[in-house]
């Protein structure tokens, strides 16, 4: 595996420690929501790294990005679901910043969260929350 397949099956295995949601990666959003909510990981974009010389190294700042989603009879329901699932990821993200050292750094930035009002069932919760992935590989294909 290269390294950035390393990393982000290191963050998914991260996530996966957040206890209620289901966990899936790279995944169309499914008809149904889990009772515990839905957490969906997107290899998002490695950017354009830096790169040095001596030796030849690429230095990456990749945004990968979680899709949160609740469902919940109320607005009060919803924001509560939502808030202790963004806790739980803040937990999970925070426990080993660098996931066992194949990172350099990873920090998750703010959501923006938005409802959205499903036909015939309860309304949904969602945002993308980017998480930045800081490594350097010796290959800009890995």
């Amino acid at each position: 595996m290269t390294p950035r397949e390393t990393i982000l099956q290191a963050l998914l295995a991260a996530l996966q420690s957040v206890s209620g949601p289901a966990m899936l990666r790279g995944a169309i959003l499914p008809e149904r929501i889990p009772a515990g909510g839905l957490l969906i990981l997107r290899d998002g974009d490695p950017g354009t790294p830096e790169v040095t010389l001596s030796p030849l190294q690429y230095h990456y700042e990749h945004r990968a990005e979680v899709e949160v989603i609740v469902q919940g009879k109320t607005p009060a329901a919803r924001d509560a679901a939502f808030d202790t699932l963004m806790a739980e990821l803040a937990s999970a993200i925070t426990a080993d910043r660098t996931l066992g050292g194949l990172c350099d750094w990873v920090e998750a930035e703010a959501p923006q969260p938005v409802d959205l009002p499903v036909e015939g069932a309860e309304a949904l919760k969602a945002s993308i929350v980017p998480v930045i992935l800081a490594y350097t590989t010796a290959d800009p294909l890995g």
